[in-house]
């Protein structure tokens, strides 16, 4: 939804996907000509990360990256096995960490090359209050936000802009999936009456990397109906 709402907004945007190969191409349909490339990267390995920069960078010219890949992965942190733990902990820093933290230090070199920038990190509420059953995904998305707010400070003198934006529960099919039997209760523990659509993250995040946030850098916005403030 985010690629749609910048290609509306006359962006070029570059896709890409790890093993949902169908579902970026049906993407890569809807946006046409609005669509620079369709990547695969596998960032639950941070090697792959860097190079996949390099090759979008290689069909156009990046004046903005965003990075949504994640993956949540609920863990019990006393009962699990140790292998079990292990394996959880590497997926989800990985993904959720290592691998944006990879493609900010490639987008950061060009970007001091062209002049300035602007990097979209998507967090997550739990970043902020945290989650029991899931402190790993809750820890990998504080770590996030953290790093998103120190490097605008570094980063402001070479004109690179960092933004986050931090959804609560959003109607997905996979949050539908995953919280059948919870569904009505989640909605009325949120004072707006409902959970946030794809859509509200994606027009916020379009905000954050259109020119009327040109003075904005290092901020966090949250995307929760007033369900939660910090």
């Amino acid at each position: 939804m985010i690629a749609e709402r910048l290609a509306n907004e006359g962006w070029s945007v570059a896709i890409h996907y790890t093993s949902t190969e169908k579902e970026a191409l049906a993407t890569q349909k809807t946006l046409g000509s609005a669509c620079s490339g369709v990547y695969r990267a596998d960032l639950s390995d941070r090697k792959q990360a860097g190079p996949l920069f390099e090759e979008a960078l290689a069909d156009g010219p990046i004046h903005a990256v965003v990075n949504n890949a994640g993956v949540y992965m609920p863990l019990d942190f006393l009962n699990s096995g140790d292998a079990a733990f292990s394996a959880n902990f590497h997926k989800t820093f990985a993904v959720n960490f290592d691998a944006p933290v990879a493609i900010i230090r490639a987008a950061s070199k060009h970007f001091v090359t062209t002049g300035g920038g602007k990097i979209l990190n998507v967090a997550s509420r739990v970043g902020f209050k945290g989650e029991g059953g899931a402190a790993l995904y809750a820890a990998s998305k504080a770590a996030l936000i953290n790093l998103t707010r120190s490097l605008a400070v570094e980063l402001a003198p070479k004109n690179i802009q960092l933004f986050g934006i931090a959804p609560g529960w959003t109607d997905t099919a996979m949050v539908r999936e995953g919280t059948r039997d919870r569904f009505a209760e989640i909605k009325e523990s949120i004072p707006l009456g409902r959970m946030a659509s794809p859509k509200d993250c994606a027009a916020t995040a379009t905000f954050l990397l259109s020119d009327d946030a040109a003075y904005l850098s290092g901020v966090v916005i949250d995307i929760n109906g007033a369900s939660y403030f910090h």
